[in-house]
């Protein structure tokens, strides 16, 4: 082996390393904030790592590319519970829509929020970080959504906001339930599923941007809200964490909801959604069934939208 050779080789192996440590965290499953916080990563490191496969075969590198696609693979069993959720089987022909978005607080889009709930056609909208400048034209943004109910504006470092659930059928709130951090709002739609409950949600950022037991306490807030409901339930919002990190497995474990699936990304919405990593979800208990999960059209925001059909599921 040559100098050349074995400089290469070792810039190979340079490039992996970040991703080799992604995927052992991801699969260890540690709760310790530093690997969870590497698991956020999974997806766009597995993207990373197979654009790397295909640098080392252009070059030859026959044992780096092998040892990339064993990277891969790591990252693909990390990333799996992530894209592939139980979706459920539906019992009938009659479907929810829900259109999901983190508008942000400063956003001042309007336009583009107009335009991204209009293309979603959905039957409930969930806002989150409503800033002050969607919320003058909430008429005009909400014109075909006539029953609405809201949070009161918050002042906040990142800025003034509220949280909103509208509805085309009759809503009704059930309680504003901000605590230890969490944001929500809970409310109680009729649809053509019969009663749904609603809860729009945004938990506050992981460590290092926040105390590292903030979201935990959070999460356990939520459990104790989705607890006192009946019937279907629909939680939906920004999380600041994929769905098989430490706070996505708390969520399923404490309150048995079941989220949407993760792929494509939803942040940020700057890069190509391929590259993303999904912090915002749809949650929904194990008696609605899952039939489609997509992106909405972007608002001007650093989040996308998520949209999801949902119908009841077979017992």
């Amino acid at each position: 082996m040559t100098l050349t050779q074995a400089l290469m080789r070792l810039a190979a192996l340079a490039l992996l390393a970040p991703s080799g440590l992604v995927a052992v965290s991801a699969l260890s499953r540690i709760g310790h904030r530093l690997p969870d916080l590497l698991t956020q990563f999974t997806a766009p490191a597995l993207v990373a790592t197979v654009v790397l496969c295909g640098l080392f075969l252009l070059l030859r590198l026959w044992d780096m590319a092998a040892l990339g696609a064993g990277v891969s693979g790591l990252l693909l069993l990390a990333v799996w519970p992530q894209w592939t959720p139980e979706k459920g089987r539906a019992a009938g022909p009659e479907t929810l829509t829900v259109y999901s978005a983190n508008l942000w607080a400063r956003n001042q889009d309007v336009a583009a929020i107009a335009r991204s709930i209009e293309q979603a056609d959905a039957d409930v909208v969930m806002l989150i970080e409503l800033g002050d400048a969607p919320a003058a034209q909430l008429d005009t943004i909400l014109r075909a959504y006539p029953h609405r109910v809201s949070t009161p504006r918050k002042d906040r470092p990142s800025g003034a906001a509220r949280s909103v659930i509208a509805s085309r059928l009759p809503l009704h709130r059930v309680r504003d339930a901000d605590g230890q951090g969490l944001a929500a709002l809970v409310a109680q739609a009729e649809t053509s599923l019969g009663p749904v409950s609603l809860i729009a949600v945004h938990m506050t950022r992981p460590w290092p941007f926040q105390h590292p037991y903030g979201q935990i306490s959070q999460a356990q807030r939520l459990a104790g809200l989705r607890a006192g409901l009946e019937g279907p339930v629909v939680v939906a919002g920004d999380f600041n964490s994929v769905s098989s990190g430490r706070i996505g497995r708390q969520i399923k474990a404490e309150t048995g909801l079941i989220p949407a699936p993760a792929r494509p990304g939803t942040w940020p919405s700057a890069l190509p959604p391929f590259l993303g990593i999904t912090i915002d979800h749809v949650w929904r208990s194990p008696d609605l069934a899952l039939v489609e999960r997509r992106l909405g059209q972007k608002t001007g925001s650093d989040h996308r939208p998520v949209i999801v059909r949902l119908s009841r599921a077979e017992p």
